[in-house]
């Protein structure tokens, strides 16, 4: 081995030096493919299969999906003792440790450390991006905490996904739908078989897309095991009970099971829907008291995240960034709006994109629930610039304030708002994260 690979190793004592480090040592910043990572994987025995391990893909929904099974593992006591349950994730949006937690905590800086010295000296000459890196490290921690049950939530894609070297117990498939296209392709079919790519013969697999694509359908009846594969509104489906202008209880059903008034949840029902089923299909005991409770404890930074303040209007967050996440948050601010159905509230969105994404059809999801736009553009290498964004909310209206960059076009416009009105903060992880901050600061 070259004393340059040892460099780190010598030198580097730091969590943050390390990152540094790992942001440019390989070409790409986003390089897929299983080759690499695979290689420098068999030279350190990956093996998770103390743990039952679910993998979770899919366009949106992956962080609330996983964050419901997390915390109902954490509360079930189907064998008569606590689990004890792991999360891997990303991005993170404050902290990279938030991207492996295990029952509940961050893991700590030194473990990830000690994780990295492993690969330095196990990789030799294999060129690794970031993001197989630290794939690698949560995967070398995991191996030292040997939780009971691991979830994997996956980065992009899924069948070129670092995370797609472990053969999981479960694959879960939540949404598909257009976003990465030059990486997955153009349309759903293309993008739901790059998805379906975590799938195993022997496998339980859990797709919870209402209208799921043709090509994840036949790749998981391909594997043979039919019996083995639950999609949505064929084996398991949700029930509108009752609602009124602010609550609502449904009814989740899957056969001859059913649970009854359930509650309105804080993330998307259709995430908690395809949780359940993963549950169910683990053997996992439920019952609606039970569901209720983790219900009630499922809240996800960033995602539909509320901030009230106690002398001005609501703050939602959320780091929707394509058009089903948009139209989605669509539906959201309108129910917001029946909160409040005789204050006459305005939504004042706080916006800031990467240049990758589908900007325009991402803001026309919102078009008709936003009264004032403020925009600006993000201090990272793939952001969008100003220009690109004023031109594509200039093509449905002319309500756009420019700023130099996002914490002030969110000052603006949480001094311009009234206490009835309404802030949305979404667009990128890296815009959540920049008024999160200063949101807990606060």
């Amino acid at each position: 081995m070259s004393s340059c690979h040892l460099t780190p190793y010598l030198q580097f004592t730091r969590l943050d030096e390390w990152l540094s480090y790992l942001e440019n040592l390989h070409t790409k910043e986003i390089d897929l493919g299983l080759t690499r990572i695979k290689q420098v994987a068999d030279i350190l025995a990956i093996d998770l299969s103390f743990a039952t391990v679910i993998t979770v893909a899919g366009t949106n929904g992956k962080g609330t999906t996983c964050a419901f099974m997390e915390n109902a593992l954490l509360g079930d006591t189907t064998h008569g003792k606590a689990n004890s349950v792991a999360v891997y994730s990303s991005p993170h949006i404050e902290h990279f440790n938030e991207r492996l937690r295990i029952n509940k905590r961050d893991v700590n800086d030194a473990a990830l450390i000690k994780a990295f010295i492993q690969i330095e000296q196990a990789r030799g000459t294999i060129s690794l991006s970031y993001y197989e890196y630290t794939t690698l490290a949560a995967l070398l921690v995991l191996m030292v905490e040997k939780p009971n049950y691991i979830i994997l939530e996956v980065g992009l894609g899924g069948r070129l996904d670092a995370t797609n070297i472990i053969d999981a117990n479960v694959a879960v498939i939540t949404t598909i739908d257009l976003d990465h296209q030059s990486f997955l392709g153009n349309d759903r079919e293309t993008i739901g078989f790059e998805k379906a790519g975590i799938m195993r013969a022997n496998q339980n697999i859990v797709i919870g897309d209402t209208n799921a694509p043709k090509s994840v359908i036949a790749h998981a009846n391909s594997l043979g095991d039919n019996g083995r594969v639950y999609l949505r509104n064929d084996n398991f489906c949700i029930y509108e009970e009752t609602s009124t202008e602010a609550t609502s209880s449904w009814t989740w059903q899957y056969q001859s099971t059913s649970f009854t008034k359930l509650n309105s949840p804080f993330i998307p029902r259709d995430n908690v829907a395809t949780a359940l089923m993963v549950l169910l299909s683990l053997g996992i005991k439920l019952s609606t008291a039970f569901i209720n409770q983790i219900i009630e404890k499922t809240k996800v930074a960033g995602r539909t995240e509320v901030f009230k303040q106690s002398n001005g209007c609501d703050i939602v967050l959320d780091v929707g960034h394509n058009p089903q996440a948009t139209r989605y948050l669509a539906g959201y601010l309108q129910k917001m709006k029946l909160t409040k159905p005789n204050s006459n509230r305005k939504v004042y969105a706080v916006v800031a994109m990467l240049g990758d994404k589908d900007i325009s059809n991402s803001l026309l999801g919102l078009k008709d629930e936003i009264d004032y736009w403020y925009t600006s553009e993000l201090n990272v290498p793939r952001a969008a610039p100003i220009s690109l964004m004023t031109e594509k909310l200039n093509a449905f209206t002319n309500n756009i304030n420019c700023f130099d960059n996002i914490g002030e076009a969110f000052r603006i416009a949480n001094e311009q708002a009234n206490t009835d009105d309404l802030i949305l903060v979404f667009g990128s992880f890296y815009t959540v994260a920049a008024i999160r901050q200063q949101l807990l600061i606060n």
